[in-house]
Protein backbone atom coordinates (compact mmCIF):
# COMPACT_ATOMS: atom_id res chain seq x y z
CA UNK A 1 0.00 0.00 0.00
CA UNK A 2 1.33 3.41 -0.98
CA UNK A 3 2.32 5.66 1.91
CA UNK A 4 0.50 9.01 1.81
CA UNK A 5 2.31 12.25 2.64
CA UNK A 6 0.94 13.51 6.01
CA UNK A 7 -1.59 16.34 5.87
CA UNK A 8 -0.08 18.02 8.95
CA UNK A 9 3.37 18.04 7.31
CA UNK A 10 2.26 20.31 4.45
CA UNK A 11 4.03 23.66 4.78
CA UNK A 12 1.94 26.84 4.61
CA UNK A 13 -1.21 27.07 2.45
CA UNK A 14 -3.29 27.53 5.60
CA UNK A 15 -6.38 28.73 3.76
CA UNK A 16 -6.44 25.65 1.55
CA UNK A 17 -6.01 23.33 4.53
CA UNK A 18 -8.75 25.14 6.44
CA UNK A 19 -11.20 24.77 3.54
CA UNK A 20 -10.47 21.05 3.27
CA UNK A 21 -10.78 20.39 7.00
CA UNK A 22 -14.08 22.28 7.29
CA UNK A 23 -15.52 20.24 4.42
CA UNK A 24 -14.39 17.15 6.29
CA UNK A 25 -16.28 18.35 9.37
CA UNK A 26 -19.41 19.01 7.31
CA UNK A 27 -19.44 17.47 3.80
CA UNK A 28 -22.81 19.18 3.22
CA UNK A 29 -20.98 22.49 2.83
CA UNK A 30 -20.62 21.58 -0.83
CA UNK A 31 -16.98 21.05 -1.68
CA UNK A 32 -13.99 23.22 -2.41
CA UNK A 33 -12.31 24.39 -5.61
CA UNK A 34 -8.55 24.91 -5.34
CA UNK A 35 -7.08 27.14 -8.04
CA UNK A 36 -3.36 27.70 -8.27
CA UNK A 37 0.01 27.25 -9.87
CA UNK A 38 1.54 23.88 -10.63
CA UNK A 39 3.43 22.27 -7.77
CA UNK A 40 1.60 23.92 -4.86
CA UNK A 41 0.49 20.70 -3.07
CA UNK A 42 -3.10 20.77 -4.32
CA UNK A 43 -3.42 17.04 -5.02
CA UNK A 44 -1.11 16.16 -2.11
CA UNK A 45 -3.43 17.93 0.34
CA UNK A 46 -6.56 16.21 -1.00
CA UNK A 47 -5.06 12.72 -0.73
CA UNK A 48 -3.59 13.47 2.67
CA UNK A 49 -6.95 14.66 4.03
CA UNK A 50 -8.68 11.42 3.06
CA UNK A 51 -5.91 9.40 4.71
CA UNK A 52 -6.38 11.03 8.13
CA UNK A 53 -10.18 10.98 8.24
CA UNK A 54 -11.85 8.55 10.70
CA UNK A 55 -13.03 5.14 9.48
CA UNK A 56 -16.68 4.81 8.46
CA UNK A 57 -19.12 2.15 9.68
CA UNK A 58 -21.20 0.34 7.09
CA UNK A 59 -22.77 -3.06 6.29
CA UNK A 60 -20.49 -5.90 5.24
CA UNK A 61 -22.75 -6.75 2.28
CA UNK A 62 -23.41 -3.18 1.04
CA UNK A 63 -21.78 -2.03 -2.19
CA UNK A 64 -22.47 1.63 -1.45
CA UNK A 65 -21.13 2.17 2.06
CA UNK A 66 -24.55 2.95 3.58
CA UNK A 67 -24.57 4.29 7.14
CA UNK A 68 -26.32 1.75 9.46
CA UNK A 69 -27.50 4.61 11.68
CA UNK A 70 -29.15 6.57 8.85
CA UNK A 71 -31.86 4.34 7.28
CA UNK A 72 -33.45 7.24 5.39
CA UNK A 73 -30.33 7.47 3.22
CA UNK A 74 -29.92 3.74 2.52
CA UNK A 75 -29.55 2.45 -1.00
CA UNK A 76 -32.37 0.51 -2.68
CA UNK A 77 -30.71 -2.83 -1.87
CA UNK A 78 -30.29 -2.06 1.85
CA UNK A 79 -33.90 -0.93 2.15
CA UNK A 80 -35.13 -4.15 0.54
CA UNK A 81 -32.95 -6.30 2.80
CA UNK A 82 -34.26 -4.43 5.83
CA UNK A 83 -37.88 -4.96 4.74
CA UNK A 84 -37.16 -8.69 4.35
CA UNK A 85 -35.80 -8.83 7.90
CA UNK A 86 -32.29 -9.89 6.89
CA UNK A 87 -29.69 -9.85 9.67
CA UNK A 88 -26.63 -7.90 8.63
CA UNK A 89 -23.15 -7.55 10.07
CA UNK A 90 -21.50 -4.13 10.35
CA UNK A 91 -17.90 -3.44 9.40
CA UNK A 92 -15.45 -0.54 9.49
CA UNK A 93 -13.82 0.80 6.34
CA UNK A 94 -11.17 3.45 5.67
CA UNK A 95 -12.55 6.71 4.30
CA UNK A 96 -12.70 6.21 0.49
CA UNK A 97 -10.56 8.36 -1.80
CA UNK A 98 -11.72 8.36 -5.42
CA UNK A 99 -9.83 10.09 -8.21
CA UNK A 100 -12.11 10.98 -11.13
CA UNK A 101 -10.34 10.93 -14.52
CA UNK A 102 -10.87 13.86 -16.88
CA UNK A 103 -12.15 11.43 -19.54
CA UNK A 104 -15.02 10.18 -17.30
CA UNK A 105 -18.41 9.77 -18.99
CA UNK A 106 -21.88 10.16 -17.48
CA UNK A 107 -22.36 6.38 -17.12
CA UNK A 108 -18.96 6.05 -15.46
CA UNK A 109 -19.97 8.69 -12.92
CA UNK A 110 -23.57 7.79 -12.02
CA UNK A 111 -23.56 4.07 -12.81
CA UNK A 112 -25.70 2.01 -15.20
CA UNK A 113 -28.87 -0.09 -15.09
CA UNK A 114 -28.86 -3.30 -17.16
CA UNK A 115 -32.08 -2.87 -19.13
CA UNK A 116 -31.58 -6.06 -21.13
CA UNK A 117 -31.40 -8.22 -18.00
CA UNK A 118 -34.42 -6.41 -16.56
CA UNK A 119 -36.52 -7.13 -19.66
CA UNK A 120 -35.39 -10.73 -20.26
CA UNK A 121 -35.14 -12.00 -16.67
CA UNK A 122 -37.14 -9.47 -14.69
CA UNK A 123 -34.08 -8.70 -12.55
CA UNK A 124 -32.88 -5.26 -11.61
CA UNK A 125 -29.11 -5.02 -11.93
CA UNK A 126 -27.24 -1.82 -11.16
CA UNK A 127 -23.55 -1.38 -11.91
CA UNK A 128 -22.15 1.24 -9.48
CA UNK A 129 -20.25 4.26 -10.74
CA UNK A 130 -17.83 6.75 -9.25
CA UNK A 131 -20.51 8.33 -7.02
CA UNK A 132 -21.09 4.97 -5.32
CA UNK A 133 -17.38 4.47 -4.69
CA UNK A 134 -17.02 7.98 -3.24
CA UNK A 135 -19.96 7.80 -0.82
CA UNK A 136 -18.89 8.94 2.68
CA UNK A 137 -15.43 9.63 1.32
CA UNK A 138 -13.54 12.17 -0.76
CA UNK A 139 -14.04 12.62 -4.51
CA UNK A 140 -11.05 14.31 -6.11
CA UNK A 141 -11.12 15.87 -9.57
CA UNK A 142 -7.79 17.06 -10.93
CA UNK A 143 -8.01 19.65 -13.73
CA UNK A 144 -11.74 20.02 -13.15
CA UNK A 145 -11.81 22.82 -15.74
CA UNK A 146 -11.00 20.24 -18.44
CA UNK A 147 -13.88 17.94 -17.45
CA UNK A 148 -17.05 17.95 -19.54
CA UNK A 149 -19.47 20.58 -18.20
CA UNK A 150 -22.35 18.09 -18.12
CA UNK A 151 -20.36 15.69 -15.94
CA UNK A 152 -19.40 18.53 -13.60
CA UNK A 153 -23.09 19.42 -13.30
CA UNK A 154 -23.93 15.82 -12.35
CA UNK A 155 -21.24 15.77 -9.67
CA UNK A 156 -22.32 19.07 -8.17
CA UNK A 157 -25.99 18.06 -8.18
CA UNK A 158 -25.18 14.81 -6.38
CA UNK A 159 -22.99 16.61 -3.86
CA UNK A 160 -25.86 19.02 -3.11
CA UNK A 161 -28.59 16.33 -2.90
CA UNK A 162 -26.53 13.68 -1.13
CA UNK A 163 -28.25 11.05 -3.27
CA UNK A 164 -27.75 9.51 -6.72
CA UNK A 165 -30.90 8.37 -8.53
CA UNK A 166 -30.66 6.50 -11.84
CA UNK A 167 -33.81 5.88 -13.88
CA UNK A 168 -34.04 3.98 -17.17
CA UNK A 169 -37.18 2.70 -18.92
CA UNK A 170 -39.32 2.89 -15.80
CA UNK A 171 -36.69 1.19 -13.61
CA UNK A 172 -35.00 3.19 -10.90
CA UNK A 173 -32.20 2.69 -8.39
CA UNK A 174 -30.94 5.07 -5.74
CA UNK A 175 -28.02 5.15 -3.33
CA UNK A 176 -26.45 7.75 -1.01
CA UNK A 177 -23.79 9.99 -2.52
CA UNK A 178 -22.47 12.07 0.35
CA UNK A 179 -18.87 12.97 -0.25
CA UNK A 180 -16.30 15.72 0.13
CA UNK A 181 -15.90 17.18 -3.35
CA UNK A 182 -12.44 18.59 -4.08
CA UNK A 183 -11.63 20.07 -7.47
CA UNK A 184 -8.26 21.48 -8.47
CA UNK A 185 -7.23 23.45 -11.52
CA UNK A 186 -4.57 25.68 -13.00
CA UNK A 187 -6.25 28.92 -14.21
CA UNK A 188 -3.60 29.22 -16.94
CA UNK A 189 -5.28 26.27 -18.69
CA UNK A 190 -8.72 27.89 -18.76
CA UNK A 191 -11.44 28.66 -16.22
CA UNK A 192 -14.79 27.13 -15.37
CA UNK A 193 -18.00 28.76 -16.51
CA UNK A 194 -19.38 31.20 -13.89
CA UNK A 195 -22.43 28.97 -13.37
CA UNK A 196 -20.22 26.03 -12.41
CA UNK A 197 -17.88 28.17 -10.32
CA UNK A 198 -20.79 29.29 -8.16
CA UNK A 199 -21.82 25.67 -7.55
CA UNK A 200 -18.59 25.01 -5.67
CA UNK A 201 -19.29 26.11 -2.11
CA UNK A 202 -15.76 27.28 -1.28
CA UNK A 203 -12.84 28.37 -3.41
CA UNK A 204 -9.20 28.99 -2.61
CA UNK A 205 -6.64 30.73 -4.79
CA UNK A 206 -3.13 29.59 -3.90
CA UNK A 207 0.33 30.38 -5.17
CA UNK A 208 3.84 29.22 -4.50
CA UNK A 209 5.36 30.25 -1.17
CA UNK A 210 7.84 33.12 -1.50
CA UNK A 211 9.38 32.97 1.99
CA UNK A 212 12.86 31.40 1.71
CA UNK A 213 12.80 29.48 5.00
CA UNK A 214 9.49 27.85 4.21
CA UNK A 215 10.68 26.88 0.72
CA UNK A 216 13.74 25.24 2.29
CA UNK A 217 11.48 23.43 4.76
CA UNK A 218 9.38 22.10 1.89
CA UNK A 219 12.49 20.66 0.24
CA UNK A 220 13.76 19.14 3.48
CA UNK A 221 10.46 17.43 4.26
CA UNK A 222 9.98 16.11 0.75
CA UNK A 223 13.51 14.69 0.63
CA UNK A 224 12.95 13.01 4.00
CA UNK A 225 9.66 11.54 2.78
CA UNK A 226 11.23 10.21 -0.42
CA UNK A 227 14.13 8.65 1.51
CA UNK A 228 11.88 6.74 3.96
CA UNK A 229 8.12 7.32 3.59
CA UNK A 230 7.15 5.05 6.51
CA UNK A 231 9.59 6.62 8.96
CA UNK A 232 8.55 10.13 7.88
CA UNK A 233 4.85 9.36 8.35
CA UNK A 234 5.58 7.75 11.70
CA UNK A 235 7.18 11.00 12.82
CA UNK A 236 3.95 12.88 12.07
CA UNK A 237 1.58 10.22 13.40
CA UNK A 238 0.80 12.05 16.65
CA UNK A 239 -0.25 15.25 14.82
CA UNK A 240 -2.26 13.22 12.30
CA UNK A 241 -4.17 11.40 15.03
CA UNK A 242 -4.85 14.63 16.90
CA UNK A 243 -6.31 16.27 13.80
CA UNK A 244 -8.33 13.15 12.96
CA UNK A 245 -9.78 13.15 16.48
CA UNK A 246 -10.63 16.87 16.25
CA UNK A 247 -12.52 16.27 13.01
CA UNK A 248 -14.41 13.36 14.55
CA UNK A 249 -15.37 15.39 17.63
CA UNK A 250 -16.37 18.37 15.47
CA UNK A 251 -18.71 16.15 13.44
CA UNK A 252 -20.42 15.06 16.64
CA UNK A 253 -20.67 18.62 17.95
CA UNK A 254 -21.87 20.20 14.69
CA UNK A 255 -25.64 19.61 15.21
CA UNK A 256 -25.40 21.47 18.53
CA UNK A 257 -23.78 24.63 17.13
CA UNK A 258 -26.17 27.57 17.45
CA UNK A 259 -26.48 30.87 15.62
CA UNK A 260 -28.55 33.99 16.23
CA UNK A 261 -30.71 36.24 14.10
CA UNK A 262 -27.95 38.84 14.35
CA UNK A 263 -25.55 36.35 12.72
CA UNK A 264 -27.97 35.84 9.83
CA UNK A 265 -28.34 39.60 9.39
CA UNK A 266 -24.54 40.04 9.37
CA UNK A 267 -24.11 37.38 6.68
CA UNK A 268 -26.93 38.70 4.51
CA UNK A 269 -25.76 42.31 4.84
CA UNK A 270 -22.18 41.33 3.99
CA UNK A 271 -23.21 39.54 0.79
CA UNK A 272 -25.52 42.38 -0.20
CA UNK A 273 -22.83 45.01 0.39
CA UNK A 274 -20.42 43.09 -1.86
CA UNK A 275 -23.07 42.74 -4.61
CA UNK A 276 -22.85 38.95 -4.62
CA UNK A 277 -25.37 37.32 -6.97
CA UNK A 278 -27.84 34.79 -5.59
CA UNK A 279 -28.19 33.40 -2.09
CA UNK A 280 -25.90 30.37 -2.21
CA UNK A 281 -23.01 32.28 -0.62
CA UNK A 282 -25.14 33.18 2.44
CA UNK A 283 -26.02 29.54 3.11
CA UNK A 284 -22.44 28.43 2.48
CA UNK A 285 -21.06 30.98 4.95
CA UNK A 286 -23.49 29.88 7.66
CA UNK A 287 -22.67 26.18 7.20
CA UNK A 288 -18.93 26.88 7.09
CA UNK A 289 -19.05 29.15 10.15
CA UNK A 290 -20.86 26.45 12.12
CA UNK A 291 -18.28 23.86 11.01
CA UNK A 292 -15.44 26.15 12.11
CA UNK A 293 -17.05 26.71 15.50
CA UNK A 294 -17.47 22.95 15.93
CA UNK A 295 -13.86 22.35 14.91
CA UNK A 296 -12.77 24.72 17.65
CA UNK A 297 -15.05 22.99 20.15
CA UNK A 298 -17.63 25.78 20.50
CA UNK A 299 -21.44 25.64 20.36
CA UNK A 300 -21.95 29.26 19.31
CA UNK A 301 -20.61 30.88 16.14
CA UNK A 302 -18.71 34.16 16.41
CA UNK A 303 -17.83 37.06 14.15
CA UNK A 304 -14.48 35.39 13.50
CA UNK A 305 -16.19 32.22 12.29
CA UNK A 306 -18.25 34.27 9.84
CA UNK A 307 -15.16 36.17 8.66
CA UNK A 308 -13.12 33.03 7.98
CA UNK A 309 -16.09 31.42 6.23
CA UNK A 310 -16.65 34.48 4.05
CA UNK A 311 -12.98 34.48 3.11
CA UNK A 312 -13.53 31.04 1.56
CA UNK A 313 -17.00 31.59 0.10
CA UNK A 314 -16.43 34.84 -1.82
CA UNK A 315 -13.24 34.52 -3.97
CA UNK A 316 -15.09 33.01 -6.95
CA UNK A 317 -18.29 35.01 -6.52
CA UNK A 318 -17.17 38.63 -6.30
CA UNK A 319 -17.65 40.85 -9.35
CA UNK A 320 -14.37 42.51 -10.27
CA UNK A 321 -13.22 45.03 -12.78
CA UNK A 322 -9.92 44.65 -14.67
CA UNK A 323 -7.95 46.69 -12.11
CA UNK A 324 -9.51 45.35 -8.91
CA UNK A 325 -7.62 43.10 -6.53
CA UNK A 326 -8.01 39.33 -6.88
CA UNK A 327 -9.13 38.67 -3.31
CA UNK A 328 -10.73 40.29 -0.32
CA UNK A 329 -8.74 39.79 2.87
CA UNK A 330 -10.00 38.53 6.21
CA UNK A 331 -9.15 41.89 7.78
CA UNK A 332 -11.26 43.76 5.23
CA UNK A 333 -14.15 41.34 5.72
CA UNK A 334 -14.01 41.68 9.50
CA UNK A 335 -13.97 45.47 9.28
CA UNK A 336 -16.95 45.38 6.93
CA UNK A 337 -18.86 43.04 9.26
CA UNK A 338 -18.21 45.40 12.20
CA UNK A 339 -19.44 48.37 10.17
CA UNK A 340 -22.57 46.51 9.09
CA UNK A 341 -23.33 45.31 12.61
CA UNK A 342 -23.02 48.86 13.84
CA UNK A 343 -25.39 50.09 11.15
CA UNK A 344 -28.09 47.47 11.70
CA UNK A 345 -30.16 46.42 14.66
CA UNK A 346 -31.02 42.90 15.63
CA UNK A 347 -34.48 41.76 14.45
CA UNK A 348 -37.26 41.53 16.99
CA UNK A 349 -36.71 38.82 19.55
CA UNK A 350 -39.31 36.48 20.99
CA UNK A 351 -41.64 34.31 18.96
CA UNK A 352 -40.90 35.94 15.57
CA UNK A 353 -37.16 35.57 16.07
CA UNK A 354 -37.55 31.99 17.24
CA UNK A 355 -39.68 31.10 14.25
CA UNK A 356 -37.18 32.69 11.85
CA UNK A 357 -34.25 30.84 13.38
CA UNK A 358 -36.04 27.49 13.21
CA UNK A 359 -37.06 28.01 9.61
CA UNK A 360 -33.50 28.88 8.59
CA UNK A 361 -31.74 26.26 10.70
CA UNK A 362 -29.29 24.38 8.55
CA UNK A 363 -29.28 20.85 7.16
CA UNK A 364 -32.34 18.58 7.53
CA UNK A 365 -32.02 16.18 10.41
CA UNK A 366 -29.95 18.51 12.58
CA UNK A 367 -31.34 19.79 15.84
CA UNK A 368 -32.83 23.22 15.50
CA UNK A 369 -31.04 24.88 18.37
CA UNK A 370 -30.99 28.47 17.20
CA UNK A 371 -33.35 30.95 18.78
CA UNK A 372 -34.59 28.65 21.57
CA UNK A 373 -35.41 30.27 24.88
CA UNK A 374 -33.89 28.97 28.07
CA UNK A 375 -36.33 26.87 30.02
Amino acid sequence: MTTIYPFTAIVGQERMKRALVLNAVNPRIGGVLIRGERGTAKSTAARALAALLPEVKTFSDCRFGCDPHSPTTWCTECKERSENGDERDPKMLPTPFVNLPVSATEDRVVGTLDIEKAIQKGERHFEPGVLASANRGLLYIDEVNLLDDHVVDLLLDSAAMGMNIVEREGISFSHPARFILVGTMNPEEGDLRPQLLDRFALAVNIRGIREIRERVLIMERNLAFEADPEAFREGWLTQERELSQRVKQARELLPEVKYTSRDLVSIAALSASLNVDGHRSDLVILKTARAHAAFEGREIITKRDITLAAELAYPHRLKRGPFQQAEVSATELQERIEQLQGATTEPASGEDSEKESQETSSEPGEKKQAGKKKQ
